[in-house]
């Protein structure tokens, strides 16, 4: 029945003079996303030709950052009987037990000669009649709505939107780079910013012997997840990081041992974020989550680099972030009972509020560009392809 899907993207539409770049770049994700579709863009909206495969079509878009809905759609002339037997077949498939509906329609193409209430007033005299007892016309609260759109490039008739993933289209925010642990946090900072149209590779410390091959492995799946919202594959920086935690471990205070490792940690991810020309680092700190990640932590830490690191997360409680991994599809990768770097060498009684004068005076014992040298001599990419 439906052979047309129309595609709407919401804030794209008040970008100004700078629209036609991210509608353009938005036309790019979704052609990624439906490699074997055609894209159609006519008079600001996007359409996408269906064949029977609605189902598998409107899934593949549900993870294109910015789209905010879409509609299959029955393309009719400008015959008025054309466009009641199209609303009448949308209102028996959309509520074929019966019940309440309206019709709605917009007239963009003032040359049709009804006007929008008009049009409504007429379709829904006409279809009405069609129709068994069991339905019945409510214009302020009915169980189904009839959408009439008249454009210049034909009239629309829908009864259904489906909500997309809203956002800014992944690329048009520019670059940059996400610490990638294996739990709950850091996926959903890497999803937060790539609705808001960034490019991300991710950065995962790994500290072998200490911590398993499965647990990269279980990274290696939360990467893939991801790459389904970034629509196309995604690069997995493999760091190095057990040296670090060694040197660490023989010089700096016990307490202090979290601060110093994401000192060194955000030290890192600055130098691969300018080797991939990307302007801001992503974590997925929650403020007062951990020791690590109370105010006076983050300021100790953030000192170690000048780049700005962004906290989508930042003001969440955890139950609002685990419902996203599970909306997402990584809660249940992230809760697999394998040790990250964080994990291990952790301190008993971990400082809450660290001085930044003493990170100081323990790093002056330190090499720390020598470590982090060899650090990334050791470190590699891995190339994720999305999960299908």
């Amino acid at each position: 029945m439906y052979k047309l899907l129309l595609l709407r993207y919401g804030e794209l539409g008040l970008k100004g003079k700078n629209k036609g770049q991210f509608i353009k770049r938005l036309e790019a994700n979704i052609r990624r996303a439906l490699p074997h579709k055609e894209v159609l863009n006519t008079w600001g909206r996007l359409w996408v030709p269906l064949d029977g495969d609605m189902e598998e079509t409107v899934a593949a878009l549900s993870a294109v950052f910015g789209l905010y809905s879409v509609s299959p759609v029955i393309q009719c002339g400008r015959d008025l009987e054309e466009i009641a037997a199209a609303a009448k077949t949308v209102l028996e498939t959309a509520l074929p037990q019966g019940g309440t509906f309206k019709i709605e329609s917009r007239r963009s193409d003032k040359t049709f000669p009804l006007t929008s209430p008009e049009l409504s007033q007429t379709v829904g005299g006409m279809v009405l009649p069609q129709m068994g007892k069991e339905y019945t016309v409510d214009v302020r609260e009915p169980r189904q709505r009839i959408d009439i759109e008249v454009r210049k490039e034909g009239i629309y008739v829908f009864g259904q939107t489906i909500p997309m993933a809203g956002g800014l289209p992944v690329g048009s925010s520019g670059k940059g780079v996400v610490m990638l642990s294996g739990g709950i946090d850091s996926p959903v900072c890497a999803y937060l910013a790539m609705k808001r149209g960034v490019k991300v590779d991710l950065l995962h410390f790994h500290s072998f012997p200490y911590t398993s091959e499965r647990a990269k492995e279980k990274v290696v799946d939360l990467a893939s997840v991801l790459a389904k919202y970034s629509n196309a594959g995604m690069k997995l920086h493999v760091i190095h990081f057990t040296d670090i935690q060694m040197a660490i471990r023989e010089t700096c205070r016990e307490e202090y041992t979290i601060t110093m490792m994401r000192r060194f940690m955000y030290r890192i991810a600055q130098r691969v974020a300018a080797s991939l020309d990307a302007k801001a680092i992503f974590t997925g700190e929650s403020v007062g989550q951990v020791a690590s990640q109370t105010l006076e932590s983050m300021y100790a830490i953030n000192e170690a680099i000048t780049m700005p690191v962004l906290r989508p997360l930042c003001c969440f409680d955890k139950e609002e972030i685990i419902a996203i991994a599970q909306k997402i599809g990584t809660f249940d990768i992230s809760i697999r009972p394998y040790e990250d770097c964080c994990t291990i060498f952790l301190p008993d009684f971990p400082k809450i509020r660290p001085d930044l004068k003493d990170c100081l005076e323990m790093e002056a014992g330190m090499d720390v560009d020598g470590l982090i040298e060899a650090a990334l001599a050791k470190s590699y990419v891995l190339h994720i392809k999305k999960e299908t």
